[in-house]
């Protein structure tokens, strides 16, 4: 649970700072919060097509989020930028302590990337939704193989 509320947190407060930074491209201005938003969703889009249109509204809206927050003025935005990056951190690392077990990006940064997808998967499995992958899931790690 404490994943379903830092993970986003943190996505969230990253999300902040790159929306500070708007290029224009062809006239149009453009936040780098979308293009991180657009470059993550087609990564995850690639790698389950569902799961990552879910994923992608979910990262749209922390955008959107982050978007609004920015128009409060910098100062604040970068304020409340921080504050949710530790807080995201800190229930992160409850639930870790919770669970007894080390997060797994110390032995692996690329688990940064995964763990959006991998909480979007849970939420979906938890919802009755992907019996199949859930399946896959299970029979890899009963096997050892995951």
């Amino acid at each position: 649970l404490t994943h379903h509320f830092g993970v986003p947190a943190i996505i969230y407060s990253v999300l902040i700072p790159a929306a500070l930074h708007v290029d224009t491209v062809a006239g149009v201005p453009l936040p780098l919060d979308r293009l991180i938003v657009a470059l993550a969703a087609v990564g995850y889009v690639l790698l389950d097509t569902w799961l990552g249109l879910s994923l992608t509204l979910a990262l749209a809206l922390l955008a959107a989020a982050a978007e609004a927050t920015v128009a409060l003025g910098s100062a604040y935005a970068l304020a409340i930028a921080a504050a949710v990056f530790v807080l995201g951190w800190a229930l992160q690392l409850l639930g870790h302590r919770l669970e007894g077990n080390r997060p797994a990006l110390l032995t692996n940064l690329a688990q940064i990337l995964v763990a959006p997808l991998f909480l979007t998967a849970e939420l979906g499995f938890s919802l009755g939704l992907r019996r199949g992958l859930r399946g896959e899931v299970e029979r890899r790690l009963d096997g050892g193989l995951a």
